[in-house]
């Protein structure tokens, strides 16, 4: 851990800024090492599912496996980004072979996004990869503890949407 990060995890960075509460502060800073840590693990393990595949594209990856065939505008307004940049990329996975359309029998003039038996596996097996890690760096906390931390982030999450 480097001295930046020791400071901010020690809480010792600096004097809080007037009018700040300093539960604000610390929010602020670990749900800032989160994001910097996650967006560097989201590009590891676009690489480990695909050497070419862009590092935005493993959420796309999530979702499609979690949810199904999706159209491309659910997909756009799951990630949050407009929609000749999820054009872009599902062009992009569909060239390396993760996903593929079919029409959307709901609408003929439709399609949905599907992950490739390929697609599906490895990112399944990337995935599995990563929550062995999960495991591992939390095998001190109890289930309870693990569990309450995932509800909390379902509820950041949900009020993000908001």
């Amino acid at each position: 851990m480097g001295a930046a990060e020791k400071g901010v995890k020690d809480g010792a960075r600096g004097d809080a800024e007037p009018g700040v509460d300093r539960e604000f502060l610390s929010l602020e800073r670990e749900l800032s090492l989160l994001m910097r840590r996650a967006r560097a693990s989201s590009g590891e393990m676009a690489r480990q599912v695909h050497p070419d595949l862009e590092p935005a594209a493993y959420g796309l990856l999530v979702c499609l496996d979690d949810s199904g065939p999706q159209r491309a505008t659910d997909l756009a307004a799951y990630i949050g980004v407009g929609k000749a940049t999820m054009s872009r990329q599902l062009r992009a996975m569909e060239e390396l072979g993760l996903v593929s359309r079919e029409p959307d029998p709901a609408d003929g003039r439709a399609w949905l996004i599907r992950l490739t038996p390929d697609g599906r596996a490895r990112f399944r097996t990337v995935r599995a990869a990563r929550r062995a890690r999960y495991v591992r760096q939390l095998q001190g906390w109890d289930r309870a503890e693990v569990a309450e931390l995932a509800r909390l982030l379902g509820r950041l999450n949900a009020g993000a949407d908001a």
